[in-house]
């Protein structure tokens, strides 16, 4: 991303605060900044402009306003830095749980904002890395547990031992040119409707 425009989404609704942002956003120079200072209709604004990074600052600390920037963290999957003049542990935590990259407390100054732009987008990065990791430990496991069913089903069914039953899954899957896990699972389902 360092060598290409950047689409920064800047969501506030005061003008001076929204002024330091932009200002410290040009003058990182390579950004795109479109500028949203009214929240209404504000998730499907964000899709519409699919930006790169949103950048929130909320002076307003309402319980809707606070849910509402909760809500585009969760439903878009962007680095998000959100600049707060005060802040409590209960919103710490919220905006952790939402997916917030960088939650900056009284941090709003034009010199600081390519810092923490850039901040911002490597943390969400080094999650993302660790969030695809994780998906795919939990695939790897649950096909392990579809395997060691059908497994068992074949040794049941065909008395072999649980070598051969893998040796029988991974050959028949080699034959139908798909992982051991499908055919796992078609052993599973036939069994199923066979009762």
């Amino acid at each position: 991303m360092a060598n290409e425009t950047l689409k920064v989404a800047v969501i506030d609704q005061n003008p001076i605060r929204a002024a330091i942002l932009v200002d410290g956003l040009e003058e990182a120079g390579e950004v795109e900044i479109t500028l949203i200072s009214s929240t209404s209709d504000l998730l499907s604004r964000i899709f519409a402009i699919d930006p790169d990074v949103i950048l929130i600052d909320l002076e307003d600390h309402s319980r809707d306003v606070l849910e509402q920037m909760f809500q585009v963290s969760r439903d878009v999957r962007r680095p998000i830095a959100m600049f707060v003049d005060h802040s409590d542990k209960l919103m710490i935590d919220q905006a952790v749980e939402a997916g917030v990259s960088a939650y900056i407390v009284d941090g709003l100054v034009k010199s600081r904002v390519r810092p923490i732009l850039d901040m911002t987008i490597s943390r969400f990065n080094a999650f993302s890395r660790l969030r695809d990791e994780l998906e795919k430990t939990r695939g790897a496991l649950e096909d392990r547990k579809v395997i060691d069913r059908a497994k068992g089903i074949l040794m049941r069914t065909k008395k072999i031992d649980e070598p051969a039953a893998y040796a029988l899954l991974r050959k028949t899957a080699m034959n139908e040119k798909k992982k051991i896990a499908e055919i796992a699972r078609s052993v599973i389902t036939a069994s199923e409707l066979l009762g």
